[in-house]
């Protein structure tokens, strides 16, 4: 760890890896390694937790074209644990100066220019990074990979801290950010990648040249497979920490109600219209520009 104080990055050359859990994201993970590569990415650290709907071949024909080292984790889906070892394991090998710690449905976009490098061209510790929802429109549950369609974001994320959840859809409230870390000092990386341990504390800093763009809803197929990954690791570990709205999940997957709440996060045209009214979600085609399919 204390690596961190002789490390000298070359800020002229930034290396930059990415890091990506997956489990059963064959609708997105080409898409994903696809436009990181293209923004600058120059490598990926990929573990598979047991998928079983073709996510691992894919990530096996990928690494024919990217640079990909593909981690088999036969172990209950642990993300907090598996994601400080994907870095440990990225730093060794490739010996990165700075490390995005992803998930599938995420895209990290700069917004002002066309790399990412160019916003992580100085020495840090850990670099927090806004994090948006994509709206899914009811078109999206017609076909497994429509998501790259959405062209509406939540702009201004509802603080529903005094609201019961089932009263407003959890795309809407306020997405936690996102860390890229420094691996020189890294300690490790906290639970779903919203923060990080590293011995240079004092250095954390929020960048608002690249935006987390976040696509959790998909085909209910999808979001089914999600449930069950957290349904398994209730079953297995009782008392993990996991969100309240993952708990709430898993009871509506296993009270037979999960399709129907799986349509409260779909949303109409109507809907759409009333929110961009009063200022909630907003228009931005940007990220449906930069990714590819």
């Amino acid at each position: 760890m204390l690596d961190y104080f002789t490390h000298k990055p070359n800020l002229n050359s930034i290396k930059l890896v990415m890091t990506i859990l997956v489990k059963n994201e064959a609708d997105i993970i080409e898409a994903n390694i696809r436009t990181h590569s293209n923004l600058g990415v120059d490598a990926f650290t990929v573990m598979d937790n047991n998928s079983t709907d073709g996510t691992r071949e894919i990530l096996s024909k990928l690494s024919k074209k990217f640079d990909i080292t593909i981690i088999d984790e036969k172990g209950y889906y642990q993300q907090k644990k598996f994601m400080t070892k994907l870095a440990f394991l990225a730093k060794k090998k490739y010996k990165p100066d700075w490390i995005i710690n992803s998930d599938a449905d995420e895209f990290w976009i700069p917004i002002d220019s066309k790399n990412l490098k160019e916003h992580l061209a100085f020495k840090g510790g850990v670099v927090r990074v806004d994090r948006f929802n994509m709206l899914p429109l009811v078109k999206s549950i017609e076909k497994d990979n429509i998501f790259f369609n959405s062209i509406y974001e939540v702009t201004n994320q509802i603080n529903y801290r005094f609201l019961k959840r089932e009263d407003i859809s959890i795309l809407l409230g306020q997405a936690s950010r996102k860390v890229i870390t420094n691996p020189h000092g890294l300690i490790k990386i906290n639970s779903g990648n919203h923060s990080a341990e590293h011995i240079a504390f004092w250095d954390k800093k929020s960048i608002k040249g690249i935006r987390n763009y976040h696509y959790p809803i998909r085909s209910y197929k999808q979001f089914e497979k999600r449930v069950v990954t957290r349904k398994e690791v209730l079953e297995n570990f009782p008392n993990v920490k996991m969100g309240d709205h993952y708990r709430d999940l898993v009871k509506k997957y296993n009270s037979g109600d999960l399709k129907e709440e799986y349509m409260r996060y779909i949303f109409n045209k109507n809907e759409i219209e009333f929110l961009e009214k009063i200022g909630i979600v907003s228009k931005n085609s940007l990220p449906s520009e930069v990714i590819i399919r």
